[in-house]
């Protein structure tokens, strides 16, 4: 598979369950995941372990159909980008949202060993209140 076919892999899934399923065979042992400054889970987990526990767990226990559906990807080598929406209702306050991002990837021999978000954090703040 090629670098964009692999992370096309982890959103285009018929499930999340298939896309979390590609993630795990494609991401490296020590794969790094940042969570942008501002936004509600910000930080830099190491690892799925800590990626699903800072991050997709929660994502799963607080809101409602949050997902990223992407609109294109921008692939150079040893880099993808994914850019998109961000969409979902937090459960607490029962707020919907939307916020545009972008997803850079980074992968060596056929694993995934990086993932930095940006996105306008605002408006997921928002919905939280």
């Amino acid at each position: 598979m090629t670098n964009l076919e692999i992370i096309k892999s982890t959103y285009e899934g018929k499930t999340s369950e298939e896309n979390g399923r590609n993630l795990a065979n494609y991401a490296s042992e020590s794969i790094s995941w940042t969570e942008a400054a501002g936004f509600p889970y910000a930080g830099t987990y190491i690892g799925l372990d800590n990626i699903a526990k800072g991050v997709f767990n929660r994502l799963a226990d607080e809101w409602i159909d949050y997902k990223f559906v992407p609109e294109n990807y921008v692939a150079d080598g040893n880099t993808v980008v994914a850019y998109g929406t961000y969409k979902g209702t937090y459960k607490i306050t029962n707020q919907y949202f939307e916020a545009r991002a972008a997803h850079i990837w980074k992968l060596e021999n056929g694993k995934i060993i990086s993932f930095e978000q940006f996105v306008d954090s605002q408006t997921v703040n928002n919905a939280m209140k």
